[in-house]
């Protein structure tokens, strides 16, 4: 089929029309959040008394972490108070009943706030680092709390506090190639069940650092016929009708010389697994940060003045610095990541969540604008994604 079109200057040339799609596919969109953190929380202070920690250094990093509270579950203690070891055996059991508890109530707190119930749930990814467990939580979280048995369902486990994004990647795809259908992904974190207690700098600087919390968020990609139409115009009972944004793309970025920079190695001495974080890693991911975020603004023909909203993987406080200079991008811009930081520490995978969720309780996103959500981790990964309300 052809027609004709003007020429610039003047004349006639034919044109080829392509057909056009039967259908119309339409991105997913995030329609509810929720998050949950375990009983107690603890200040800086509070923590280095309780375990009785005098080393000046190790004061130092903990008191300077930009770090005000963090929610922790400590081992139980001695007839003299004193905390006990925790076994590698012991920490998996602490990791399962954390993760459940904390998964569990976080997605309860998403479906309410996206309108739904959990016999809507058609697609359950679980995303964790702090533990192992076979069967996976998404399968333990299905019997627990009575989800359909016909839910599919996916773990990602291990891939550190990137991890997020990874698996936002793959459910949001899912939630395309099932219009209408609901999707929820859940990082559930229980950073207490990952400690090594010793006296060294390197564990010090990591258990400065990490809490413990779960995020959950569910995404919808509406049927072909709804294509075009307002949020106030979908037909009557349709799920999701929260104005949530839609995830147009995502870009990756792996920087292999970095890839021992955040590890996991077993602890001879401790019998346990103990975390490692290379101390120039908020640097490396610093001077890489502009090539994947140009990279995925590039491809909608947007640059950085275009974002409204960046939403950032509360790392630690040198991690959101170096992003913060090398992205050219303001304290106010960081400001959810910075509280996030400030009232949870790092939560690990969940981490960005907790601060869309602080973007969205100020009601300050706007039809149109633009957002990007940024995490980093082991392998040494960046993950980015580009979203638009």
């Amino acid at each position: 089929m052809t027609t004709t079109v003007a020429r610039p200057g003047g004349g006639i040339s034919p044109a080829r029309l392509e057909p056009e799609p039967k259908h119309r596919v339409n991105p997913s969109r995030i329609i509810g959040v929720g998050t949950a953190v375990t009983e107690d929380s603890y200040s800086q202070r509070a923590l280095l008394d309780l375990f009785r920690i005098t080393d000046p250094k190790v004061r130092s990093v903990f008191l300077n972490s930009a770090i005000e509270r963090r929610y922790l579950t400590p081992p139980p203690r001695d007839t003299e108070g004193a905390f006990l070891q925790e076994s590698q055996k012991d920490l998996l059991a602490k990791h399962k009943r954390l993760a459940l508890d904390m998964g569990a109530r976080a997605v309860r707190k998403c479906l309410a706030a996206a309108g739904i119930e959990l016999a809507d749930i058609d697609y359950l990814c679980c995303v964790t680092t702090t533990g192992f467990l076979t069967p996976g939580l998404s399968a333990l979280l299905i019997r627990d709390m009575g989800i359909g048995a016909g839910c599919s369902r996916v773990d990602v486990v291990g891939m550190g506090c990137n991890a997020g994004l990874n698996a936002l990647n793959a459910t949001a795809a899912w939630s395309v190639a099932h219009p209408g259908q609901v999707a929820v992904l859940l990082c559930a974190e229980a950073c207490s069940a990952a400690y090594v207690m010793d006296s060294t700098m390197r564990t010090a600087v990591v258990n400065s650092l990490f809490g413990d919390g779960a995020a959950a968020i569910a995404l919808l990609a509406d049927p072909p016929d709804t294509a075009g139409l307002a949020l106030g115009e979908l037909p009557e009972g349709h799920i999701g009708s929260s104005a949530g944004p839609r995830l147009l793309g995502f870009s990756s970025l792996l920087i292999p010389d970095a890839i021992d920079a955040m590890r996991y190695d077993w602890d001879d001495d401790q019998h346990k697994f103990s975390f490692y974080l290379d101390p120039d890693i908020p640097y490396v991911v610093g001077a890489h940060a502009e090539r994947v975020v140009d990279r995925l603004l590039a491809g909608a023909g947007l640059r950085r003045s275009d974002i409204a909203h960046w939403l950032v993987h509360s790392g630690g406080k040198k991690v959101i610095d170096a992003v913060r200079v090398n992205l050219g991008l303001s304290r106010h811009d960081l400001r959810h990541t910075s509280g996030v930081l400030r009232d949870y520490g790092n939560l690990s995978s969940g981490s960005f969540l907790f601060s869309y969720e602080r973007l969205l309780q100020e009601r300050l996103a706007r039809e149109g604008d633009f957002g990007v959500l940024m995490t980093m981790g082991p392998g040494s990964t960046i993950e980015t994604a580009l979203v638009q309300w």
